[in-house]
């Protein structure tokens, strides 16, 4: 575990790790793989902890760090946390990094701390600096579609914080198709283009590609792919048929036990002889497959521990899937899988 008081020095050969594609049309290229600060980094885990996953992707070449206003728990405590990481170690090197934040899930008691409107989305933008420490971030997303605010405001609040320099980039996450193309033209109107959509996309569940990545594609949009393992459905944890101690599904976060039906295990195992012909773990092939889409520009991963983003990273080193492999995972690769 790295001293918080020990110098902080960045891999000199952290850019040559791993490869970075454009977002879109747009000039701004993400690596292949991002870090996602959501289930892992609030106040309930260690911060060293922490600042060795942060500093050891950036290390291996990860540029994009990805956030929301109510990451934690408790809400707003994963951002403090990459605040306290950024001013201790990599405050010399925030030119380098991609920095994003969302709003429009639940974050506080009241009218104002949920959903779309031009109220909740700037203000809860504001805490998020201030709670990292930064004057902007680098994408700033609407978490969520509302129906209940018109989208050319919520499309406003994203253009007028692009205006205000409190975000380089806009992007929205969650949104269908349809509503992309709204956004998009909302924010078009506004004469600020929409960079990035981040869809939730994986293996047991792939309804994007229904028609929100050929929409994407058209329309020059990048996107980067959140729980690309299913909440760990798609990794060795469970193949055992029960969950071990210490895992989301033993703690009744996000999902049961119930998951693990026959069904699940069947699927699962047959993805994990896949993944063993290949020379990789069952997570490595779940990245692997999500990466070859032509629209997804970054798999979003989470981490917790150094082993666990150091697996998934390597993903990176494994050869392209064959098309008599897509054949053979595509019958086991099931919309609603563990549900």
């Amino acid at each position: 575990m790295r001293s918080p008081f020990t110098p902080y020095v960045a891999d000199d050969a952290r850019y040559s790790k791993l490869d970075y594609v454009r977002t879109g049309r747009s000039g701004l290229k993400l690596p292949r793989i991002s870090l996602g600060l959501w289930n892992n980094f609030g106040t309930d885990r260690a911060l060293e902890t922490q600042r060795d996953i942060v500093l050891r992707a950036f290390d291996r070449g990860v540029t994009h760090f990805d956030l929301a206003n109510n990451y934690g728990p408790p809400y707003g405590s994963a951002e403090e946390q990459f605040g306290r990481i950024v001013a201790a170690n990599l405050r010399p090197y925030r030119d380098e990094l991609v920095i994003s934040s969302k709003a429009g899930y639940d974050m506080r008691p009241g009218p104002y701390g949920d959903g779309g409107s031009r109220k909740y989305l700037l203000s809860s933008l504001d805490a998020s600096l201030d709670r990292m420490g930064l004057d902007y971030v680098d994408v700033f997303y609407s978490h969520r579609p509302d129906p209940e605010t018109p989208i050319d405001e919520t499309m406003g609040a994203l253009a007028t914080a692009v205006r205000q320099g409190k975000a380089l980039y806009a992007g929205i996450s969650n949104y269908s198709a349809e509503q992309t193309v709204a956004a998009a033209d909302a924010l078009a109107a506004e004469g600020v283009p929409l960079l990035i959509h981040q869809p939730r996309y994986n293996m047991f569940d792939r309804k994007p590609e229904n028609d929100l990545f050929d929409t994407l594609l058209d329309r020059g949009v990048g996107s980067i792919v959140f729980s690309p393992l299913a909440g760990g459905l798609l990794t060795d944890r469970y193949l055992s048929g029960s969950a071990p101690a210490g895992s989301r599904m033993a703690e009744g976060r996000w999902f049961t036990e119930d998951a693990l039906s026959e069904t699940y295990l069947e699927r699962v195992r047959g993805l994990n002889g896949i993944a063993e012909a290949r020379g990789q773990s069952l997570a490595q092939l779940a990245l692997t497959w999500v990466l070859r889409q032509p629209a997804v520009t970054s798999a979003l991963i989470g981490a917790s521990s150094v082993a666990q983003l150091d697996d998934s990273l390597d993903a990176l080193n494994g050869t392209s899937l064959t098309d008599d492999e897509l054949t053979a995972i595509d019958p086991l690769a099931v919309d609603g899988t563990g549900r």
